[in-house]
């Protein structure tokens, strides 16, 4: 069974030190990809933005500094207000957008509870997949024959 734990907030859009914008944001996290978490951004496109990265870059985001790149997440506090700042950089351009630190935090604790860490590579199927690999089909038999039998397989015929 493959669960889905998601979460519609708002998020600011840093534009600069004194201004900000709302930003309707979905988090996603699916069991059957159990590394990483999805963010679905809705600008007013036909479309949204969709980034897709490390659900334990966003964890250890909550707590301190961390990712380096694309993506980087960090807690902080913005007039009494606990956020999360996420930046992202693409060939596209840069966004810094901050996340109220405790839905971020709710939400994140329901994915842990689904799929607590280090148990993902359980959910990944890896072994299920093997096994049907594996498992030899009628048609294998016919591919394991031998087309031409030894001389010796003969019976009696010299």
């Amino acid at each position: 069974m493959h669960t889905v734990v998601e979460r519609e907030l708002e998020l600011n859009l840093v534009l600069s030190p004194e201004r900000s914008i709302p930003v309707p944001a979905r988090l996603t996290y699916r069991t059957q990809d159990p590394y990483a978490v999805h963010i679905s951004f809705h600008i007013g496109s036909d479309s949204p933005v969709n980034w897709t990265f490390a659900r334990e870059l966003l964890v250890e985001g909550v707590f301190r500094p961390c990712g380096h790149g694309d993506v980087r997440v960090w807690p902080t506090r913005i007039d009494s207000r606990s956020v999360i700042c996420v930046a992202l950089t693409s060939p596209d351009g840069d966004a810094l957008l901050e996340a109220p630190s405790p839905a971020v935090s709710a939400w994140l604790e329901r994915t842990l509870r689904a799929v607590p860490p280090g148990t993902e590579s359980g959910r990944l199927g890896m072994d299920e997949a093997l096994a049907e690999l594996l498992t030899p089909t009628p048609a294998d038999d016919l591919w394991l024959r031998d087309p031409w039998p030894s001389d010796e397989s003969k019976d009696g015929e010299a």
